[in-house]
C-alpha cells in the first residue's frame, strides 16, 4: 500500500450538487478498489494562473489516501474521460511528504 495525494481542478460552471456528486463518485471509486481515505479537502473556487479550456478559475479538491499502486492507472483514465475535470495531479508521498501532510492537517484543524 502506497501513500498518495491527488489534487484535481473541476470546471467552474458546475453547480454545488454536481461538484459534490463528482467528488463522491471518485471517492467511491477509490474505496471500492481498496483505498483507505486519510483526508479530503475542498479548497474552493480559485483563480488559475493561466486559462485552461478558456476558463479563468476552477474548483480545487485534494484527496490523501493509501492504495495499491495498480489502482492509480485506472483512476487517471477515469479522470481523462470525465469532461468535468480540467486538470489533475497524483503523487506518491515519501516519508517526509507524509510528515508534512500530517502537520498541514493539524494546522488546518487548529484554524477551524
Amino acid at each position: 500500500m502506497n501513500h498518495y495525494e491527488t489534487v484535481f481542478i473541476l470546471n467552474p460552471v458546475l453547480s454545488d450538487d454536481q461538484i459534490k456528486e463528482t467528488v463522491k463518485k471518485y471517492e467511491d471509486f477509490l474505496v471500492s478498489r481498496g483505498a483507505k481515505m486519510i483526508a479530503k479537502e475542498d479548497w474552493g473556487l480559485k483563480k488559475l494562473a493561466y486559462p485552461i479550456q478558456n476558463k479563468k478559475s476552477g474548483f480545487y479538491h485534494l484527496f490523501e489516501y493509501t492504495v495499491p499502486g495498480e489502482v492509480i492507472g485506472p483512476l487517471e483514465v477515469e479522470f481523462r474521460r470525465d469532461e468535468r475535470f480540467m486538470r489533475y495531479l497524483t503523487v506518491r508521498l515519501d516519508k517526509h511528504a507524509i510528515a508534512w501532510a500530517e502537520r498541514r492537517r493539524e494546522k488546518n484543524k487548529q484554524k477551524a
